[in-house]
């Protein structure tokens, strides 16, 4: 065995301890008061006091899908229906409504339940394995005998009277232990597949929950994309059209003045090709914001690397792409428009020196990590650039995790499913 196995199964145990001690707490105490409080809503306490426990009861859910994605990579699929935000006696009563006739919320009781008995059983079997060696070895450096002469005491199923049977109970402990450091990581997986199975929505609601995204991003899609055509049409009428017009004057009044006065002519013939080199250049600008050169030449890794080079604070790009593999074409330009927005969050906001972006692919999604050393506090869905972000993945079915404690540093992460080509 090697040492990060060994590791790996030391981990475990710990990890295992943690969660049978969540489980025979946390989750006792949430079944329980839940449990009494849908009873009391007849009385009219409980449409006040189970909107909060089934809160509380959905947090400590979320909370043990992250440690499953975290500690075994098990995910999780989460599906609750929206609630109202009506305020007062009445908004309570709706909420509480809502969220009763939720399925994802019996399902959250449900595994409540499982997770306390087989949950809690399974999450304790890694630190059982690791300990019961520390207590033969006990048994068998003399501890026996006091307790022999109390009568004895089982050490799982041998009965301890004798030095012989501390023997064997400190051999027993030793064998748990190696099956231990083989099978603990594998445990604590099955306890997270076992809360996936009762956490986990349905094929219908997960299927609902689908057509709800992809039509809430269709209209956030049409949305951006009727604020991107009134940006062009803004940026045309404001700059190289006025250029334009401009420069068609210029041309008239030197038509009229190139016989009379062909100094002035001169200047204004001078003014014109100005005019013309600057409105040149913003409808290059504009191009570039619609689709940049770069990106559609040389792919989205030389496209994030000439981003970084034009950014004041130093970037450093990781690539783990296949070679000659490209992601489509909208699915490469929202990456790009996403990591570009990012960096300007960074450059403008988190006071960073130091950026970093790491580009891979793996089981069948694009994922991009945009991170930095600033102040922190970024968050999403606060109606910011982050959010223009999260939309804009979302008309892929791609997702967005931001980690930005305050102090820092800010890690934000975007999965794509896509195919290469």
């Amino acid at each position: 065995m090697t040492a990060t196995k060994a590791r790996d199964a030391l981990l475990a145990g710990v990890r295992g301890l943690t969660l049978s001690v969540i489980a025979i707490t946390g989750s006792i105490i949430l079944f329980t008061l839940t449990v009494v409080s849908i009873a009391l809503i007849p009385v009219g306490v409980g449409v006040l006091t189970t909107p909060l426990l089934i809160g509380r009861v959905r947090a400590h859910a979320d909370f043990r899908r992250e440690l499953a994605a975290r500690w075994s990579g098990v995910r999780i699929a989460s599906a609750y229906r929206p609630l109202p935000n009506r305020a007062g006696v009445a908004g309570w009563a709706e909420r509480c409504t809502v969220l009763l006739r939720d399925p994802a919320t019996w399902h959250d009781l449900r595994w409540l339940l499982a997770d306390m008995t087989g949950g809690f059983a399974t999450a304790l079997l890694p630190p059982a394995l690791l300990a019961y060696v520390a207590y033969g070895w006990v048994l068998a450096l003399g501890v026996w005998r006091p307790i022999a002469d109390a009568g004895g005491d089982w050490f799982l199923f041998i009965h301890i009277t004798s030095q012989q049977s501390a023997y064997a109970a400190a051999a027993l402990g030793t064998a748990l232990f190696v099956l231990g450091l083989f099978v603990n990581p594998a445990v604590l997986r099955a306890h997270f597949t076992l809360a996936r199975v009762l956490l986990a929505p349905s094929r219908e609601a997960q299927l609902e929950q689908r057509v709800d995204r992809l039509t809430e991003t269709r209209h956030d899609a049409l949305d951006t994309s009727a604020a991107e055509l009134r940006r062009i049409e803004r940026d045309l009428h404001d700059g190289a059209q006025a250029r334009l017009v401009a420069m068609g004057m210029n041309l008239g009044t030197i038509e009229a003045l190139v016989e009379k006065d062909p100094a002035r002519a001169k200047e204004l013939l001078a003014l014109a090709r100005a005019s013309s080199a600057e409105a040149l250049t913003e409808l290059r600008d504009l191009v570039r914001g619609i689709h940049p050169p770069v990106l559609a030449e040389r792919g989205l890794a030389d496209a994030v690397r000439a981003l970084a080079l034009r950014l004041p604070v130093p970037t450093d790009v990781s690539v783990d792409l296949p070679q000659r593999a490209r992601a489509e074409a909208p699915v490469e330009s929202a990456a790009y428009f996403a990591v570009s927005e990012l960096l300007t969050n960074a450059v403008k906001h988190a006071a960073a020196d130091s950026i970093w972006v790491d580009l891979s692919y793996g089981a069948g999604a694009l994922r991009v990590s945009v991170g930095d050393n600033g102040k922190g506090g970024a968050r999403a869905g606060a109606g910011g650039g982050l959010s223009g972000v999260e939309r804009r993945l979302g008309t892929f079915d791609g997702v967005l995790a931001v980690s930005s404690p305050a102090g820092g540093p800010t890690l934000v992460t975007m999965e794509i499913p896509c195919v290469l080509s």
